[in-house]
């Protein structure tokens, strides 16, 4: 007899898997099928040259939620995040900006480009951790429908209200203001030094194809203040091992649940019967039956790949086909046969053992973008650098490194047609590389092994449409009960039995688990399976 599933997750990224323990957790007969021989999605750890480990795409980790760690138990199933200290500026006169965890060590800093900025910082900071913190309210629970009359919607629209009312009107209108200003607007409203300004308006463009200029990169900015480590908000770390170590730990605490989980197990389209979602077809011919299924992947890949356009109607089809990808990110991924030397502050320390930022001013950013927006990757790009070898020697043989490269702009739509980026690759990795230089002219004598993801490489290795690492841009239009489509928001689809978990459902990208999260708990709250 054919086995039959409550629910067959497709996509063993973190999100998947986390739906997976959720659902295990209540008592269904659950199974999780993954494209790759490893688990992950972008959240995945791979040694890719002998004795090196590289977090191949995501590389920190901040927004994972609390709750999910304490509910499934995942410090017992090996999840350990190693603290950052510090967000490291090399600047190319050979000066330096570091700010710290500690505030008064930050100031100091800060006050060599400006006095008045340095005074300032501890209140921005304070604010947007309390934004955050009210953010997080909405973030934490599924979005509502504001054009609904369900009692549950109103409920949520009313815990919504009360939110912003307990920001005061004060923090209302800069709340306004973020969802509305540019990342660099916004952060005018409180700094002069450009040298300060810089690398803070980067939190505004990471995964979004809009320049630090853009109007609504602010609220992509606060994004990045959600995220918190043992109740230190605004914090972020390595996953020791790797950030595939967060996607096992979620993983071993699904099986422990019960759930199975299978690798190298490709879904061509899910199974369809009387117009509802029965189960999935395999690549390879098979066809397994569930009670519903569930979709880890992005909302294009969901509806006009697994579904396919002759099940939906032509309205859905418009909508998705308009639904914003736009990737413009690339990485780069160095083993190092040493600590690279910045010319600024040569030599280990703990100024490069949290992020680097290659931002030197506003500008080189906007210029950045703006190459990007004529179909050609950045020849001196915005890269956020990270030596996490330095923290957890287990990645890396004794004395040797391993350097992660995140970098903008490398847009998916190249003037030569995405299909082209193979033979640019090259080209973009020597862009990276020449920009590193500048700082570290030491990098080439380094290199033992390189890496380079385009976004053409990351679609078609780890099924991220058009490289967007977020599966879907964090632009307004693109949030809350907009995400992924108006009335398809609480992590159901237009086709009956056929759900979704990823980062293309509220509240969006990044490793925080809560697509998982909430559509598991959605799908039992109303009793499905």
């Amino acid at each position: 007899m054919t086995k039959k599933y409550d629910a067959i997750i497709i996509g063993g990224g973190h999100n998947g898997l986390i739906c997976a323990a959720y659902l295990a957790k209540a008592g269904r007969k659950v199974l999780v099928l993954e494209k790759r021989h490893v688990l992950g999605g972008a959240a995945v750890s791979e040694e890719l040259y002998p004795g090196f480990t590289f977090s191949v795409a995501s590389y920190v980790v901040s927004l994972f939620r609390p709750h999910i760690i304490r509910e499934l138990n995942l410090a017992q199933h090996g999840y350990e995040i190693i603290p950052m200290d510090c967000s490291f500026l090399p600047l190319p006169n050979g000066d330096s900006l570091a700010r710290w965890a500690d505030p008064n060590r930050s100031r100091m800093e800060i006050s060599r480009f400006s006095k008045k900025d340095a005074e300032t910082y501890p209140e921005f900071s304070r604010i947007m951790t309390l934004m955050g913190k009210f953010a997080k309210e909405i973030i934490d629970h599924p979005a509502p429908d504001i054009a609904s009359m369900k009692l549950k919607d109103l409920q949520g629209l009313l815990r919504m209200s009360r939110v912003f009312k307990d920001l005061g009107p004060d923090l209302f209108h800069l709340n306004l203001k973020l969802l509305t200003l540019s990342a660099t607007d916004f952060l005018d409203l409180w700094f002069e030094s450009e040298t300060l300004k810089a690398p803070m308006s980067v939190s505004g463009i990471i995964g979004t194809f809009q320049g630090v200029r853009s109007p609504g990169t602010a609220y992509v900015l606060l994004h990045h203040y959600m995220g918190e480590l043992d109740g230190a908000f605004r914090s972020w770390g390595f996953s020791k091992g790797g950030t595939g170590g967060v996607s096992m730990a979620c993983a071993r605490a699904a099986e422990s649940f019960g759930a199975e989980i299978r690798t190298s197990a490709s879904v061509a389209s899910v199974k369809i019967k009387n117009n509802r979602a029965c189960g999935v077809v395999l690549e390879n011919g098979d066809e397994l039956d569930a009670k519903l299924v569930v979709s880890n992947l992005d909302p294009r890949r969901t509806y006009l790949n697994l579904v396919g356009e002759d099940h939906l109607d032509g309205d859905i089809v418009k909508e998705i086909k308009r639904y914003k990808l736009r990737g413009s990110s690339g990485k780069v991924n160095l083993a190092l046969d040493r600590v690279p030397e910045f010319t600024c502050c040569p030599g280990d320390g703990d100024h490069i053992r949290g992020d680097i930022a290659i931002a030197p001013g506003i500008d080189y950013l906007e210029k950045a973008f703006d190459e990007a927006k004529y179909g050609a990757f950045s020849r001196r790009p915005y890269i956020n650098a990270v030596i996490p070898s330095l923290s957890d020697p287990s990645i890396a043989p004794p004395g040797k490194h391993v350097m992660s490269c995140f970098v903008q702009y490398a847009p998916y739509h190249i003037s030569e047609g995405a299909e082209n980026w193979p033979e640019q690759r090259a080209a973009f990795g020597e862009a990276v590389i020449d920009t590193l230089e500048e700082y570290v002219p030491n990098i080439r004598d380094i290199i033992l092994h390189k890496q380079v993801l385009t976004p053409w490489d990351l679609e078609q290795q780890m099924g991220l449409s058009e490289g967007n690492i977020f599966h879907g841009e964090l632009s307004l239009e693109q949030l809350l009960f907009q995400r992924p489509l108006a009335g398809y928001s609480k992590y159901e689809t237009a086709l009956p039995n056929l759900w979704m978990c990823g980062s293309g459902t509220h509240p969006g990208g990044g490793i925080m688990g809560a697509g998982g999260e909430l559509a598991a708990k959605t799908i039992l709250n109303r009793r499905e399976i």
